[in-house]
């Protein structure tokens, strides 16, 4: 792992977290915090960039004890997408390799759900989710030929959070929890 970065960027938002502050700053400043780590693509670990030929993998890089936020790589092959589904907690996603598709859904007066405008995601780039501002969405890696990778930062352990995901046709909903694709997180504190 190149010169701490990940560790570098979770004391700082552990810090600005202490401070309790508003989804409006963290969306400010922990957002200039995400663009600083996804800056240079040079310190993510092998073992947490490999995707799956079926499924999109989510990989658990760091989660605070006291579940105040997490870290997640999300690995996607080639044509590889989400259901559409909700967070239910802050989220900041920075892209940092390849490029993802992120259309939100909106539920209509039927019960559907249809999709907005859509945007591409290049590197550096930082997107943010949440229940008070928009929160239902679907994500699909927007390279066809090549893996995309996002570095995903959530207001609460997402791996174990109860979360949604929803038929856009009739609108029915399903309770999931994502878990993680890895059994061991990164060493933060052993640079290699």
């Amino acid at each position: 792992m190149s010169d701490g970065k990940l560790l570098t960027f979770v004391k700082e938002l552990s810090l600005l977290l202490e401070q309790k502050p508003s989804e409006a700053v963290i969306f400010t400043e922990g957002k200039k915090l995400l663009e600083n780590l996804i800056a240079v693509d040079d310190w993510l670990p092998e073992e947490f960039t490999k995707p799956h030929p079926q499924y999109y993998q989510q990989y658990l890089l760091y989660a605070d004890p006291l579940d105040r936020f997490s870290v997640v790589s999300f690995v996607w092959g080639p044509g590889q997408k989400t259901p559409v589904h909700n967070h239910t907690v802050w989220g900041m996603v920075g892209q940092l390799r390849g490029q993802e598709k992120g259309t939100p859904y909106y539920r209509q007066a039927n019960g559907e759900f249809k999709p907005g405008e859509s945007s591409v995601s290049p590197p550096g780039h930082v997107d943010t989710v949440s229940p008070t501002t928009h929160d239902i969405h679907v994500v699909e890696n927007n390279m066809s030929d090549q893996t995309s990778i996002s570095i995903h930062v959530y207001g609460g352990n997402i791996g174990r959070i109860h979360r949604s995901v929803f038929d856009p046709v009739t609108g029915a909903e399903k309770s999931f929890v994502s878990g993680y694709a890895n059994s061991v997180v990164p060493n933060l504190w052993n640079p290699a």
